[in-house]
């Protein structure tokens, strides 16, 4: 069976430029679409592909596109899929997991094959490559992050910009006046990762309306990476008394590296953190954080995209309000 990703790679454009060739729903210039309709005739391309488009059944299944990228923290996007998978089962649909790590292929191959009657997307980019397609084409789609342009798409996440906020509050309302951010790592920010960036944007805000000394860094994992960020950033803000934590497993190596330089948790230095709640509990000092709900995200999700696939209306954004669990990380200056 020839698929839309066959007729991409002959024509040498990317399936979303294919779709929006066929469809007619984009502008493409003549020559790109004299290439597209050229590899659609050599290669006996259909765009109805069987039956079950034709008759209207569908598959009971539903895709979870979970790119395996660089920087992407195992453990956290097994949670969403098990979430997604366990609400989609409660309504009788198996899940199809799609883990190209790049470009828009899987989705692609979905839609033409019709092996799945919509897809939820994560690791949502702020200029997300897969977005033209999915605005392109027949399969409804809804995504756990929100990109910098979410006209006509179903995003649903917990809203980072405030989570970041929340953080910097706590440690402001308790005295703190010199504040640093560890964030994801240095990959994530690159690739402009939306949940990743907007964190950062609502912590340097923050700090900005408290009047507050802040640094935000990228940080790898592992105890050389935690020894590494604490040694700089004791270095470069000899007067830091609190740490916003986001990226989850360097939440215990780096109350370690901390500790090890001598600052004591919360003694010298208050600690918070963007990430599940029970690694926060579970850390060598129970931390002060902002809740991760995979779960609930992944059960928004798949509600949300079995409302769409029975034609009900469905909100363009979804933010979940962030909640913060004050723990034994957290002490007024100087306490």
């Amino acid at each position: 069976m020839v698929k839309i990703t066959d007729v991409a790679r002959r024509a040498g454009v990317s399936p979303s430029t294919v779709s929006y060739a066929l469809s007619g729903k984009r502008p493409i210039s003549d020559a790109t679409r004299r290439r597209v309709q050229a590899a659609v005739r050599e290669l006996g391309y259909r765009t109805d592909d069987g039956g079950r488009s034709r008759s209207g059944a569908r598959a009971k299944v539903l895709a979870l596109a979970v790119p395996m990228r660089p920087g992407i923290h195992v453990p956290v996007v097994t949670q969403f899929a098990v979430s997604v998978v366990t609400a989609a089962r409660a309504r009788d649909h198996d899940v199809l997991l799609l883990t190209q790590g790049e470009g828009d292929e899987g989705i692609g191959r979905v839609t033409e094959t019709g092996l799945a009657d919509g897809v939820i997307v994560t690791d949502v980019q702020l200029q997300d490559p897969r977005l033209p397609l999915l605005r392109s084409c027949s399969l409804p789609s809804v995504l756990i992050g929100v990109p910098a342009e979410a006209d006509g798409l179903t995003c649903v996440d917990l809203d980072f910009r405030a989570a970041g906020e929340l953080c910097v509050d706590h440690l402001a309302g308790l005295g703190h006046r010199t504040v640093a951010l560890v964030g994801s790592p240095p990959e994530v920010y690159v690739r402009r990762t939306a949940f990743a960036r907007r964190l950062v944007e609502g912590f340097t805000a923050a700090a900005g309306r408290h009047g507050l000394a802040s640094m935000a860094l990228p940080c790898g994992t592992g105890r050389d990476a935690a020894r590494a960020v604490a040694e700089r950033l004791l270095r470069d803000l000899p007067a830091l008394t609190a740490v916003v934590v986001h990226n989850e497993p360097l939440v215990d190596p780096l109350i370690e590296a901390f500790e090890q330089l001598g600052m004591r948790v919360p003694g010298d230095l208050s600690l918070t953190a963007v990430c599940p709640a029970p690694v926060a509990a579970a850390a060598r000092v129970p931390v002060t954080s902002v809740a991760v709900p995979a779960a609930e995200l992944g059960a928004r999700a798949v509600h949300l995209l079995i409302r769409k696939l029975s034609g009900a209306p469905v909100p363009g954004t979804t933010l979940l309000p962030p909640r913060l669990t004050e723990r034994a990380s957290t002490a007024p200056r100087g306490h």
